[in-house]
């Protein structure tokens, strides 16, 4: 995108911010205001436009193809289906509030599944701040009674947390496997998800094939309103995944964390403000608890990253100058420098422009 350097930052960041934000409000809205509550069929949308959107950025060369066998996608595509779905069915059943308290509850989840599944064991202080979260998060649940004694809300929110932690680390160690970019990545399997969803919205939803009743897909009235209210929310999740690509590589990762708690606010606030959210003050203390375990969560995590990346890239410059080769320069330190700013985990070499798995799992809100 022709942005000069100068306000890249700024303008990706505020694209993030509001394609994150405009998009959980356009669903909600769909859902609750237009009364489209066929989450197959929604999610089988948003990710026909991205299949399209994919093959515009192509074109536009923001990365380059790379054709890995189908067979190896499968999974990480049947991931995605689970975890859209179960997010949006999340947003469906519940308030606003508690949708972006099950996303702030995915860094426990990750953590959890990494350690039963993985036997990867976090530090001390990183499992301190995901018990403060968690507190927060159960806090913030059980206090509110319009999430409390929905059952069926409760399933979905914390079936999306399980999916949406599962994909994220299926879907890191399929890119380091396979040499993928984000949007390399991205571009391969969302085809293969958009024919499972395909197979599943006649499958799931109620389709209405005689007569089109009142409740079925075909029977619901799309109005003008219902169809522009789709058409946005279909695509803000495009703008999702191209602003996320873009403020990454323009800022360092520390930004990145910012600007995902810069969201988690406004999203909260909307919730209030526009679908009738309550927030009384032992949820908002909760919800205070989790942004703060989850802020904590973030700079250790980035500390952590920084530490590791320091670490691999001494001992090569420690080699370079026992060889004598360009040892101690200016140029030498600045680049080593460089290496090791925080930018620098957030990016793989030109040819992938993807994510380096540290900083992912850093951005995870």
């Amino acid at each position: 995108m022709a942005v000069p350097a100068a306000f890249a930052p700024l303008v990706y960041g505020l694209l993030n911010i509001a394609s994150a934000t405009g998009i959980v409000f356009a669903n909600k809205s769909v859902f609750s205001i237009f009364q489209f509550h066929f989450t197959y069929a929604l999610t089988l949308i948003h990710t026909l436009t991205t299949v399209v959107g994919m093959q515009g950025f192509l074109r536009m060369r923001m990365f380059e193809v790379k054709q890995v066998p189908r067979s190896k996608l499968a999974p990480l595509a049947a991931a995605y289906v689970g975890y859209i779905v179960l997010c949006n069915l999340n947003l469906n059943l519940n308030p606003v509030g508690f949708y972006q308290i099950t996303k702030i509850a995915v860094a426990p989840a990750v953590l959890a599944i990494d350690y039963f599944w993985y036997g990867r064991k976090a530090s001390t202080r990183v499992t301190l701040s995901v018990l403060v979260v968690c507190l927060g998060v159960g806090l913030a649940t059980i206090t509110d009674p319009q999430i409390s004694s929905n059952m069926a809300g409760l399933a979905a929110g914390f079936g999306s947390v399980a999916a949406t932690a599962l994909y994220q680390i299926w879907a890191g160690s399929k890119q380091k496997e396979l040499g993928l970019g984000s949007m390399q990545l991205l571009h391969q399997y969302v085809p293969l998800a958009a024919g499972m969803l395909a197979v599943l919205v006649p499958l799931c939803e109620p389709m209405g094939w005689r007569g089109a009743p009142p409740g079925s897909l075909l029977g619901y009235v799309y109005s003008p309103g219902a169809v522009v209210a789709i058409a946005i929310s279909a695509v803000l999740g495009l703008l999702v995944n191209l602003s996320t690509f873009l403020v990454i590589g323009a800022t360092s990762s520390l930004t990145y964390n910012v600007v995902g708690h810069i969201k988690t606010v406004l999203i909260l606030s909307g919730g209030v403000a526009f679908f009738g959210d309550t927030m009384p003050p032992k949820k908002a203390a909760g919800i205070a608890a989790a942004m703060g375990g989850i802020i904590w969560y973030s700079q250790i995590k980035l500390s952590e990253a920084r530490a590791s990346a320091s670490a691999k890239l001494l001992p090569h410059a420690v080699s370079v100058t026992a060889t004598g080769s360009a040892a101690a320069t200016p140029t030498a330190t600045a680049t080593l420098t460089s290496a090791i700013d925080t930018k620098g985990l957030l990016r793989r070499d030109s040819s992938t422009g993807g994510l380096k798995a540290a900083a992912a799992a850093a951005a995870a809100v």
